[in-house]
């Protein structure tokens, strides 16, 4: 069995089931506030995985990057429109490991440290993160782990490069020799460059598993293989051997169809995403057996624990009072960045995640005149919050985003808020009525924010994709979901049609159900909960990630 140094090892005896050691390489963490080292979903989904891998005392390490930036911070300028703030972090809670090494990246020498996070700390497997903000460094190498996702091509390039071929070598440093190595997404790649050579292609597919997350064809990074060479992206190997391997034998780089190529196995992360992902793969040759591990966060970290008491005891009263309060705690957070004093007693809406175009933020507001309707009716009032962070170079995601501001400032019951991560993510789903969610059929690879919305007694308005198609099939009574359009017409009549099935459902059922049958309500509140776990916690992910994917 590998075995970490003593200062680096797990706080815990493995259970059986989960002894073979395997190290999982991600881009970003989203494991607690005070640690921005996150953007969105992929990352919340990782800090799950990590404390659910302490929490069943699973033999799991973490690799990360510590970027010093964080992804950004998020605010509001002057005429209330977006901002984007890079502002240093400093982490005294992090340790200093004292690894340091270096790396080649566009034949320079880059060093690269290891800092630790203490399971301890958050309750997560034991975490490494990379960093190249040493004095040792020209200020390009420095730079490398400054922002998350950097918009230059070379710079994420030789990110990716610090998490792969750096996370390889930084397992020699430690003398750990794991089982699995588990790439959540294709980030990590170049680190299949570091090992070959040691272990060859067949060695190397008994260890490797690769997770991909997204079917868009932005989330599948590729490069001209030349300009990878010259970075040094193959650590060393010759050009016609890198082809030979990975069966590349144009100038376009796919990572992950070469992470398919190489890996034992893979998976998407719901159901239907796993196959849309064959699907999507299936034209070309060599690709590994896809699977399916369907994402899921953690309820122990997510949940708000007098909720929880209530739903435990059926109790609908105390359910609805604390619901409220929730609401409250949220409305504390609108007023103080809106000027607006919201009412708990008002069916809220809330659609908060990532701005992307196929998640259509703005979709409830493109025929305006029923927008306006429903936020005008008196008789059975709505309140409707925003929230996200746009990738912040996608210009036109912030246009969305400040077009939504803009019109925010006309309805004193429409809000959209800044600064997007996991604390305010927490206050929206225990403050949400509706968790609204309206991306393009088979585009959501899973999607994982309803599910701990409703953990906290928010019911899911979703079209029918990722996991919710799951959590539907399961319980078709717990939450509310959009008839599946065609996804094969023209974007603009899928948008039209589901446009229009989400207003039929918001105004033929869900708000008269909310006022005219409020204890109704509350018991589909109540089931809601009940059902999303324990298949939408992540202790249920972390162990089929060992059953479907290591120990086979």
């Amino acid at each position: 069995m590998a075995t970490l140094p003593a200062e680096f090892q797990h706080p815990y005896q493995f259970d059986p089931e989960y002894s073979k050691s395997a190290a999982y390489f991600c881009m970003e963490f989203g494991i607690d506030q005070s640690l921005k080292i996150y953007s969105g979903g992929l990352g919340f989904l990782a800090g799950s995985h990590m404390r659910s891998a302490f929490d069943t005392k699973q033999n799991v390490i973490g690799i990360g990057i510590l970027w010093k930036y964080g992804y950004y911070d998020q605010f509001k300028k002057e005429d209330r429109r977006m901002g984007v703030l890079f502002q240093e972090k400093i982490y005294h809670f992090l340790k200093e490991t004292n690894i340091k090494f270096t790396i080649k990246i566009s034949g320079h020498d880059v060093w690269v440290k290891a800092l630790y996070l203490d399971p301890k700390q958050f309750g997560t497997a034991p975490l490494f993160l990379l960093s190249t903000d040493l004095p040792e460094n020209d200020y390009l190498a420095r730079s490398t782990t400054f922002k998350l996702y950097d918009s230059d091509p070379n710079a994420k390039i030789a990110q990716s490069m610090v998490l792969g071929i750096g996370g390889a070598k930084l397992l020699e440093e430690l003398n750990y020799h794991p089982d699995v190595y588990h790439f959540n997404e294709a980030h990590a790649l170049s680190a299949v460059f570091e090992w070959l050579p040691k272990m060859g292609k067949e060695n190397l597919r008994k260890k490797l598993v690769f997770t991909t997350h997204t079917p868009e064809e932005a989330g599948n990074e590729k490069h001209n293989i030349n300009q990878l060479y010259q970075m040094g992206f193959f650590n060393g190997m010759p050009l016609n051997e890198v082809r030979e391997i990975t069966g590349i034998h144009d100038d376009e780089f796919n990572h992950s169809l070469v992470a398919l190529r190489l890996a034992r196995k893979a998976n998407g992360v719901s159901r239907l995403h796993g196959e849309v992902s064959r699907h999507m793969w299936e034209k070309y040759s060599g690709v590994c057996p896809i699977d399916h591990v369907t994402n899921a966060q953690n309820k122990k970290y997510w949940a708000d624990g007098r909720l929880e008491e209530a739903r435990a005891q059926e109790d609908l009263t105390t359910l609805d009072l604390r619901k409220k309060e929730l609401k409250r705690h949220l409305f504390e957070e609108v007023a103080n960045q809106t000027g607006k004093w919201f009412d708990p007693n008002v069916l809220t809406i809330v659609w908060a995640r990532r701005f992307a175009e196929y998640k259509r933020a703005d979709l409830i507001t493109r025929d305006y005149e029923r927008y306006a309707a429903l936020l005008t009716n008196r008789d059975m009032p709505v309140q409707i919050i925003f929230a996200g962070k746009p990738y912040p170079m996608d210009y036109n995601a912030i246009r969305q985003y400040d077009s939504l501001v803009e019109m925010s400032k006309v309805y004193k019951n429409m809000a959209v808020l800044a600064g997007y991560e996991l604390a305010l993510s927490k206050k929206l789903k225990d403050g949400s009525d509706i968790w609204l969610n309206n991306p393009r059929v088979t585009r959501e690879a899973s999607g994982t924010s309803g599910m701990t919305a409703a953990m906290n007694g928010s019911i899911n308005l979703s079209t029918n994709d990722g996991w919710v198609r799951e959590f539907y099939e399961l319980s078709p009574d717990c939450s509310f979901v959009l008839p599946v359009v065609d996804h094969t017409i023209p974007n603009f009549a899928q948008d039209q049609r589901d446009l229009d099935n989400l207003y039929n459902m918001l105004n033929d059922e869900i708000i008269p159900l909310y006022y005219n049958h409020p204890e109704d309500w509350n018991r589909k509140v109540l089931k809601s909960m009940s059902n999303v776990v324990p298949f939408f916690d992540s202790d249920r992910m972390a162990h089929d990630y060992y059953v479907k994917m290591y120990n086979e």
